[in-house]
């Protein structure tokens, strides 16, 4: 058997990681700038983590969420305190799409409407609901067609309103990304933000705030969102949340009611999970990683703002977008192997999508630094 070709990948194979390196199987080392699409939140193979995984594989790895399990609740009261949302509840599940299609039910079972208003730019996940949202025709069969998803384009407040003027009745909810990652690092205006809250509630419509790849400290917030003061109805998050360990959650305002059976999974909030989220968040609050994000975020700018070759920087803490003059994938195969850094791109072919670990160091911030102004200096 041989595996479905449907990735593109670097002829590099890493076998071993620590901290913000990675070594691949012919020993060479590099520098990770990316973290595997913003998953690596506390750095490759932290000790906590390691130790707090190992000792959980000698008492229990698995059993269905037909029993209690205790760390399901330890992880719902330190993400409650970190974030600043303790009267919210937790559903937990296994990846942001799966988080996403929750969302978007949960909504549904709420209000009992069924269209959803998303935005160009959006990347929500790739199954049925979620790539529905997901701006990119390409991803989406046509199975997942359907006129109850409605898009609006980003950051236009008089279209929104006149999509919620004419549908408004029908909409069940807007969802939209705390910051937009694979669109290009595009952040939401305040004005955006508070006028989509509006409308939601004039017209008892949820909103769902994606935070998926920008919670978890990656933006110098919690959640991205959150600078801005605006209360989401629904967060999804996953990605930085179990740092490699498959995990993802919805966090849901106290004002939408549970019953039995209205969500399910049968590997969600499974006992290595939790494990690995729980140990995310202490490494997070013992370390001060949010006030690192926002910190080496602003060094970065800082360093590279004047460098040729780019037109502009967007940025919120260490989710850093660069968008250059020409398409970035030369500067990206330079970096990667010239100088051995992995970075990443979007569906906005000139944007250099940067995302390292939270605990990141200025040390490693300069090797980028330093590989970045060369190559650009090169072209």
């Amino acid at each position: 058997m041989n595996l479905f070709n449907v990735y593109p990948l670097f002829n590099i194979n890493p076998v071993k990681a620590q901290g913000s390196f990675l070594w691949d199987d012919k020993g060479k080392k590099y520098l990770d700038f990316y973290g595997g699409h913003a998953v690596i939140s506390i750095g490759h193979n932290h000790p906590h983590y390691q130790t707090q995984l190992k000792n959980q594989l000698d008492k229990i790895s698995f059993y269905s969420n037909s029993v209690q399990n205790e760390l399901q609740k330890e992880l719902a009261e330190k993400l409650g305190k970190l974030s600043g949302l303790e009267d919210y509840n937790l559903f937990l599940c296994n990846s942001g799409a799966e988080a996403n299609e929750n969302a978007l039910k949960l909504a549904s079972f709420h209000n009992g409407k069924s269209k959803v208003l998303y935005f160009s730019g959006s990347f929500h996940g790739r199954t049925s609901a979620a790539v529905s949202v997901t701006d990119n025709l390409k991803i989406a069969a046509p199975v997942n067609y359907d006129k109850r998803f409605i898009k609006s384009e980003w950051n236009n407040i008089e279209q929104l309103e006149a999509i919620f003027e004419n549908q408004g009745s029908e909409i069940s909810s807007v969802i939209i990304e705390g910051i937009q990652g694979v669109g290009g690092i595009m952040i939401p205006t305040v004005e955006f933000l508070t006028k989509i809250k509006e409308l939601c509630e004039k017209y008892d419509a949820v909103l769902i705030l994606d935070e998926v790849q920008s919670g978890y400290g990656r933006s110098g917030y919690f959640f991205a969102h959150q600078e801005f003061r605006i209360e989401a109805d629904i967060i999804t998050t996953a990605k930085g949340m179990g740092n490699g360990f498959p995990i993802g959650g919805v966090l849901i305002h106290p004002k939408f009611q549970a019953s039995n059976g209205l969500l399910g999974t049968t590997f969600g909030g499974n006992h290595l999970a939790c494990v690995a989220a729980i140990s995310v968040l202490d490494v997070m609050k013992d370390e001060n990683l949010i006030e690192n994000a926002q910190k080496m975020g602003e060094y970065i700018e800082s360093e590279i703002k004047n460098f040729p070759h780019i037109k502009i920087i967007r940025r919120k803490g260490l989710m850093i977008g660069i968008e250059l003059d020409r398409d970035c994938s030369e500067v990206r195969n330079s970096l990667l192997y010239s100088h051995y850094i992995f970075t990443g791109n979007s569906n906005d072919k000139a944007v250099l999508r940067i995302l390292p670990a939270l605990n990141i160091k200025k040390e490693e911030t300069d090797l980028f630094i330093s590989a970045l102004k060369s190559v650009l200096e090169n072209l």
